[in-house]
């Protein structure tokens, strides 16, 4: 009988694990990602780019002579604004949906804006508030109370003090003035540095190495601006305008701050580029780099141009807008940074693709993998992303994803916008866009946001196709827009 039972209830067992398994919820297991390809952006890259525009602001000695590059000569007496108010400013930027301003700490002629006690040549020896006024903390506090994140430049340059063309002395004192502005005055998201030498010191050495390394050791999330980064490189040009292709990396080895014939280099980037080093395209909004009453802010249309010439070709745009000798934005120029905003908004607030079904050539993981095509409408423009399978048999080595109208009632549209899901590394080479079967666009790459202007204007159909043809690794498309842009007019039409 002891067999018996044991037999029994073995058998129960068993026939209890049978229906058990079969009548428990089914446990999924998700795909993972594909494999990133490096050199990725960092946290503070990241965060950078999403600004798409961002602030310069070009103040002092040049403000009340007159004039762009100062000699380093100028009495200080000769700053002293009347009616200093960088509220105003920081108001006008986040009126403009600017995220980020950048002052002038210390330009070419060596005049400081903050009282530093390395030197008699600043604030201190100034009318302005009988010199115990300091421009830079009155600027932090507003940018600070109105949101807007701050950024400084102190020019490497230095036309004034003594200790420019003697290595040691002045490396010592330009870090010493570093350290005053990282260690005063908050949190800095961006530091600006470039490689302007004086004729009279064509020689002089600047030690970038330390000083970067101080600036990482003081604010280790700051991104650090220069030709060859290591964090932002200059675009090459102060037009506003990227390359095609514009990639975000680049061999920092290949490059020297200052260095000439570099300039294409940094316009277009490296695809074999083994840093990420996104451009950063600086433009003034008027012709000079500081305030002159003689000159205007450039034109709706043109301020447009620049954006889709910058931002629309994987960079963030820096536009310099001047205070005046009186110590405000001049009405004029906050009021084209509002009508620039609202363009902006005018075009890009409304995706006409939003309707239309989304179709791809192959989905990794499946239906169920989780990165299917509708995730380019989304509202995620960095994490989540269309992923075709990385061997596509059917499409050879090209993959496409395509808008198809839903309505029957025609997509009408004159800008395009791709964007890559640029967390997992920039990838794509080339893209060709084709509207109901014909091609309409032949470029390059993409990063994080590429705009295409129809160049015959407003189009109209129902199928709109994207084909990537070549690529570094398997693209990923985190972002796909239709828009009407009502600004742009091309050129004959």
């Amino acid at each position: 009988m002891a067999e018996k039972g044991h037999l029994f209830s073995s058998i129960f067992f068993l026939t209890f694990l049978h229906i058990l398994h079969f009548s428990s919820p089914k446990l999924e297991v998700s795909t993972p990602p594909p494999l990133p390809i490096l050199p990725l952006p960092s946290f503070s890259q990241l965060k950078w780019q999403q600004r798409e525009v961002i602030m310069f602001l070009h103040f002092g000695p040049n403000t009340f002579t007159d004039s762009e590059w100062g000699t380093g000569a100028e009495s200080p007496a000769l700053f002293n604004p009347t009616s200093l108010n960088p509220a105003q400013w920081a108001a006008t930027a986040a009126a403009a949906g600017i995220s980020l301003m950048i002052l002038t700490a210390k330009h070419h002629d060596g005049f400081c804006l903050w009282p530093s006690k390395y030197t008699t040549h600043s604030v201190v020896r100034s009318p302005w508030k009988d010199g115990r006024g300091d421009v830079v903390k009155e600027f932090v506090s507003a940018a600070t109370a109105h949101g807007v994140d701050v950024g400084l430049y102190l020019s490497p340059w230095d036309r004034h003090d003594r200790r420019y063309s003697h290595d040691l002395p002045y490396n010592e004192y330009y870090l010493a003035q570093l350290q005053e502005l990282l260690q005063k005055y908050g949190n800095v998201r961006e530091i600006w540095f470039d490689g302007a030498k004086g004729q009279n010191a064509p020689n002089m050495s600047y030690y970038f190495s330390d000083w970067f390394a101080m600036v990482k050791e003081l604010q280790s999330s700051i991104n650090i601006f220069s030709d060859a980064g290591p964090d932002i490189r200059w675009v090459g040009n102060e037009k506003g305008f990227a390359g095609m292709p514009c990639w975000s990396t680049i061999n920092r080895t290949l490059l020297a701050i200052g260095a000439e014939g570099i300039s294409e280099y940094l316009n277009k980037g490296d695809p074999k580029g083994t840093h990420w080093v996104p451009p950063e395209c600086d433009v003034s909004i008027r012709k000079g780099w500081f305030w002159h009453k003689s000159e205007s802010p450039k034109s709706l249309n043109e301020l447009l141009n620049i954006y889709y010439n910058s931002v629309g070709r994987n960079c963030v745009l820096l536009v310099n807008v001047p205070p005046n000798s009186t110590g405000l934005i001049a009405q004029e120029d906050a009021d084209t940074l509002k009508q620039f905003k609202a363009a902006i908004d005018t075009i890009f607030t409304t995706n006409l693709a939003h309707n239309c079904s989304v179709k791809a050539s192959s989905q990794r993981g499946g239906k169920e993998g989780g990165f299917g095509p509708e995730n380019v409408l989304d509202s995620d423009h960095l994490w989540t992303y269309w992923a075709p399978v990385e061997a596509d048999a059917d499409a050879g080595r090209e993959h496409w994803i395509e808008i198809r109208s839903q309505q029957n009632q025609a997509l009408r549209f004159n800008v395009i916008r791709i964007q890559e899901a640029i967390g997992l590394g920039q990838r794509i080479r080339r893209h060709e866009i084709y509207l109901d079967g014909k091609k309409i666009v032949d470029e390059s790459s993409v990063g994080y946001k590429r705009l295409h202007r129809i160049k015959t204007g407003v189009v109209s159909g129902y199928v709109v196709r994207v084909r990537i043809t070549e690529f570094r690794a398997v693209p990923l498309i985190s972002s796909l827009g239709l828009h009407l842009d009502p600004f742009w007019h091309p050129t004959g039409l």
